[in-house]
């Protein structure tokens, strides 16, 4: 079975992890991605903005370990479910419904 972590606890961004966590990515980390897209719109040279893309990947990483320890049957069981059927949400309604219901959006 698929999980969102490594063996020492670390988040794995897979596709699968990162689509079950979307909903959760786009609520807690909205103001590390509005402030890099902004800085992107601002100056197209991508250095300028590698600390805001650095604030945004620690923001997910840090939630995502967060959802994990939190919410780790109904993840696991999510993120497994999204691997196994490539990523088609509505195969994993059920899971999906688990996971939020353990772990809603606050």
């Amino acid at each position: 079975m698929a999980s969102a972590v490594d063996p020492a606890g670390d988040p794995i961004p897979t596709s699968a992890v990162l689509t079950a966590a979307a909903k959760h990515i786009q609520f807690n980390c909205q103001a590390e991605n509005v402030a890099f897209l902004k800085c992107k719109k601002k100056d197209p040279n991508p250095e300028k903005c590698l600390d805001k893309g650095r604030q945004v990947t620690r923001c997910v990483l840090t939630l995502l370990k967060d959802l994990h320890q939190r919410c780790t049957k109904e993840m696991d069981a999510y993120v497994g479910c999204m691997y196994y059927n490539t990523n088609e949400l509505d195969l994993c309604r059920k899971e999906q419904d688990e996971f939020e219901k353990k772990c809603p959006l606050a």
